[in-house]
């Protein structure tokens, strides 16, 4: 198998600040937001790993109590059951991500939109279980509650228009990830890779000054992609990441707001590079669900880093930004 690898063109020196340290890689791991974690880093001579656990434990904590559509006392179900018209105080890092949301939703003409709940749930892939595709007459009402256009943010308050089901699951992973990264820098950490469901973050390097290295999922007929993740973050978005069998046939978890139903189309990831993750987290699902043809042309009018993978009758093909493809030159 050929492999392809993708390095920053240019890399700052902080990312080399670990060269030489003649620290040992530690490692610590475990599961949360549905998914496992996993952190390796240069423990300092003088840190201590179960502080170093900990930070990660409430970082990640924090963002379940306040964004999970799955729990139903979190600040985001509260908000979803609220009253029509009413006005809510959001928790800083709620807000953050609902305004982050918001602009990546309009800069992307919607094909990310963080308030399709109900949609998530009659399709079965939300905490309220589904036997069945949806009835038409459920999705047209369904639609007619979503949009993010309804939604309006002042300062840190946000309104309820009335039926508005937030959903963050493509952010809130990416968010997690940056905020336990700041948890780590703050702490005085500058050399790891973080972890979570596939979502990377990297600071520093190795010891020995090589990056932390990270492949993008690519199937068998196509190059094997590893990328340098010099203080950078990746994501993907991928249709076959989950999947349901009903007795009306397949089905996946990446609606498509302009048709309230799952994507169709010939995609089958979309792998974004960025500096945060919460960016790349959703670009990579703004730009998936965009489809074959919106989707490189939105990329490339917003100068991201993305790699497609497209199914064709032929076997994959993969299309390269203009961005990303600086990074194999």
């Amino acid at each position: 198998m050929t492999r392809e690898v993708l390095i920053p063109s240019r890399v700052a020196p902080s990312a080399l600040r670990g060269a030489s340290s003649g620290l040992a890689v530690r490692t610590a791991t475990g599961e949360s937001m549905g998914t496992t974690w996993k952190l390796r880093y240069q423990l300092p001579r003088d840190g201590d790993p179960g502080t170093i656990r900990l930070l990660v434990e409430n970082a990640l904590a924090l963002v379940v109590g306040q964004m999970s559509h799955w729990d139903e006392n979190s600040e985001l179900s509260r908000f979803n059951r609220a009253a029509a018209g009413s006005w809510h105080e959001l928790s800083p890092e709620f807000f953050e991500v609902l305004d982050r949301a918001v602009a990546i939703a309009r800069d992307s003409g919607g094909a990310c939109d963080p308030t399709l709940g109900r949609l998530v749930d009659l399709h079965g892939f939300g905490p309220v279980e589904a036997d069945s595709l949806p009835h038409p007459a459920d999705l047209d009402e369904a639609r007619s509650r979503s949009g993010w256009t309804r939604l309006r943010l002042d300062l840190d308050h946000a309104l309820q228009p009335g039926g508005c089901q937030l959903d963050l699951s493509s952010i809130a992973k990416g968010y997690a990830v940056d905020l336990a990264s700041r948890a780590l820098l703050a702490f005085g950490l500058r050399d790891f890779l973080f972890e979570l469901g596939g979502e990377l973050r990297s600071h520093g390097c190795k010891p020995d000054g090589q990056p932390w290295w990270a492949s993008i999922d690519t199937p068998p007929d196509l190059p094997e992609t590893v990328v340098a993740l010099c203080d950078l973050s990746l994501a993907t978005s991928g249709a076959a990441m989950r999947r349901r069998i009903t007795g009306d046939g397949e089905t996946n978890h990446l609606i498509d707001p302009a048709t309230g139903s799952p994507t169709t189309h010939a995609v089958e990831s979309v792998s974004v590079i960025s500096a945060d993750c919460i960016d790349a987290d959703a670009w990579a699902t703004a730009l998936h669900v965009a489809g074959p043809d919106r989707g490189p042309a939105l990329a490339e009018s917003r100068g991201l880093a993305a790699l497609f993978i497209l199914r064709t009758p032929d076997g994959h093909h993969r299309i390269a930004t203009s961005a990303l493809q600086r990074m194999l030159d």
